[in-house]
């Protein structure tokens, strides 16, 4: 094996190949040779790309397109690590797989591997099918360093979780050819399992995470976000008085006779204000979700993956959809968020790259949940960019994790809007919140009115 900053020669090549290929067969199980990559570039696109096992023959049209050359061939070196999740796994193996990428992101972050590039990566099956998605990063060291690859094979090695992640390492042949390197763990060691040809792929129509989010992030029932929870009662505790809380609540429940008006919008688009003049204005009742009797807990679960924070959020709205149908019997109920907001945030945090891979509008991600108390209303309260920024600064309170995102990530904030725009059954009805209060609050109550 060439070692880490010695570029391929030609002998050296062949000798590798001729090393690589007998193993092909046997190894080929292990390498999964219908599996694809998707590549998060820095641009917010995405590359797409396949390991070819059938041999060494070029690429049609020679080496790799220059964005892929660029961040997995020299100089430099570049690892890719996915964690693996069965297809047939259920919850408590799906949660287990999370917090180990959630535990690998925090470690590649740091130490050795202070110097490298993290990028995200995903490892899927391609034709759509649920549970083929495997989660992991791109880890591009610009200096070659032999100790990159030292520091991460110990990580690796310390890993008690099993399946272990999939590790591998691309290189660069003078011909210009990529080829990754597969390491396997085997007798307490991690050693080289075969190799593969990298080739660019065409970009499938949807992007290959969304069939894996109704059982990640956007739960569709009560029933699919509390098998999360109790696959975590072991770790987190406060996960079994989340679901005790919940099973208390009737499964199916009706709205009373009065209205129900929801009022959803980002960290400073006057959405406190708002909720409170117009519960106030129309003798509401005022509830928040998650509710009270769960959101001191938000700290502890927003430090998780995203399974298990959105499986807590869909549950406190099962809650808080409890508390709707008894008020909603006596007065008017405004409610500060509910499932959109969840779902928003899901989206944009789990779908890599821009805004061109968010799902088609009339997608099933953005329907209401069937098992859920529908609001007769929901308003989406926005304000520009720059007007949030100093409302923001003008607060002067520190930053949530998800509004320092926001703030600092626009795509990521543009993905979270557009998600908000294309949800339905109900639709959002956008107000312009960047105008006073006074005059935002008749805007807010005409909409009531007309609807």
């Amino acid at each position: 094996m060439a070692s880490a900053g010695r570029p391929l020669t030609g002998s050296m090549l062949g000798r590798l190949r001729a090393q690589w290929q007998p193993r092909r067969e046997t190894c080929a199980g292990v390498m999964l040779t219908d599996r694809c990559f998707a590549l998060e570039l820095p641009d917010c696109t995405l590359a797409h790309f396949k390991l070819d096992h059938d041999g060494p023959g070029r690429p049609p049209g020679g080496g790799p397109p220059p964005h892929l050359a660029s961040l997995l061939g020299s100089p430099g070196r570049s690892y890719s690590l996915c964690v693996p999740v069965a297809p047939e796994a259920g919850c408590g193996a799906r949660v287990r797989a999370a917090r180990l990428h959630q535990r690998l992101l925090r470690q590649l972050r740091g130490g050795a591997f202070a110097q490298c590039q993290l990028l995200r990566l995903l490892d899927y099956r391609p034709g759509g099918q649920p549970g083929s998605a495997h989660h992991g990063f791109l880890l591009r060291d610009p200096r070659d360093c032999l100790e990159t690859r030292r520091a991460l094979l110990r990580l690796l090695g310390a890993c008690e979780e099993s399946p272990r992640p999939h590790l591998g390492e691309f290189e660069s042949s003078p011909q210009g050819q990529l080829w990754q390197r597969r390491w396997e763990p085997e007798d307490g060691e991690w050693r080289e399992a075969g190799s593969a040809l990298v080739r660019p792929i065409p970009e499938p129509e949807l992007h290959p995470v969304l069939p894996d989010l109704t059982s990640s992030a956007v739960f569709p029932s009560r029933e699919a976000a509390q098998a999360v929870l109790e696959a975590c009662t072991s770790f987190i505790p406060e996960a079994q008085v989340v679901l005790d809380l919940v099973n208390q609540c009737p499964k199916q429940v009706q709205k009373g006779k009065f209205p129900v008006i929801v009022i959803e919008g980002l960290d400073a688009t006057g959405k406190t204000t708002v909720t409170q003049s117009v519960s106030d204005s129309l003798k509401a009742v005022l509830l928040k979700s998650p509710p009270p009797s769960v959101a001191h807990w938000r700290e502890i679960f927003d430090d998780e993956p995203t399974i298990i924070r959105r499986a807590f959020y869909s549950l406190g709205n099962y809650i808080v959809a409890s508390e709707i149908a008894k008020k909603s019997t006596q007065s008017p109920v405004i409610v500060d968020r509910y499932w959109h907001s969840t779902a928003t945030y899901a989206l944009a945090t789990e779908i890599s790259g821009g805004l061109q891979y968010l799902p088609p509008a009339h997608h099933h991600l953005y329907q209401w949940p069937k098992d859920l108390l529908k609001p007769d209303l929901v308003l989406l309260l926005t304000v520009s960019p720059e007007e949030r920024v100093q409302r923001i600064a003008g607060r002067g309170l520190e930053k949530t994790r998800e509004e320092a995102e926001l703030e600092a990530n626009k795509v990521f904030r543009q993905k979270v809007e557009l998600s908000y725009q294309h949800m339905e059954n109900p639709g959002c009805h956008l107000v312009d919140a960047s105008a006073c209060r006074e005059k935002v609050l008749q805007t807010v109550l005409s909409l009531i009115r007309n609807n």
